[in-house]
């Protein structure tokens, strides 16, 4: 590529899984926990969530293989994905931390729609259908479709930014 000597050149650094990183620190992302159960039920804290479509309602997350939630997600026919709230740090710390009982004395939750865990006191709450997992490196990306739901919690949503949790400002 020829480059006109009036444009200044920005030179960047090599991409790489450090880059990565440091750039998606600055990228200001909603906080939610998915979950499935399989033998007990699992979860974990994503800030990859989005909205695929609306027709079909359809969401999508990324998940690491080497996750302990990965062997029941790699099998689960449906998943829990919960939107948390400022109030929801601890519990978005939990689901985060390797070894943690998410899932225990300090997690409210009761079983969903189509056997599915869903949390206490979110923001809301989609139970889906898993249609795909698709490779992308040392993840999967789970496409699902929404097949109940509830948007009606009361709060303000959870963001993580530059490596930690935060409430928005006003």
């Amino acid at each position: 590529m020829t480059v006109s000597p009036d444009l200044r050149v920005t030179p960047g650094l090599q991409a790489g899984p450090e880059l990565l990183r440091s750039v998606f620190r600055r990228h200001a992302a909603g906080v939610a926990v998915v979950t499935a159960y399989g033998e007990r039920p699992v979860g974990f804290t994503a800030t990859s969530l989005n909205s695929v479509a609306a027709e079909p309602p359809l969401v999508s997350f990324g998940v690491g293989t080497g996750s302990s939630s990965w062997p029941v997600v790699s099998e689960a026919e449906h998943i829990g994905v919960h939107i948390l709230g400022e109030h929801q740090q601890e519990l978005a710390a939990t689901f985060a931390r390797s070894g943690a009982d998410r899932f225990g004395e300090g997690t409210g939750w009761s079983v969903g729609p189509e056997g599915v865990p869903v949390l206490d006191g979110v923001l809301a709450w989609l139970v889906c259908r898993v249609i795909a997992r698709v490779p992308a490196g040392d993840h999967r990306i789970v496409i699902a479709e929404a097949v109940a739901g509830d948007p009606d919690g009361a709060g303000r949503p959870l963001l993580y930014h530059h490596g930690r949790f935060n409430a928005l400002r006003d």
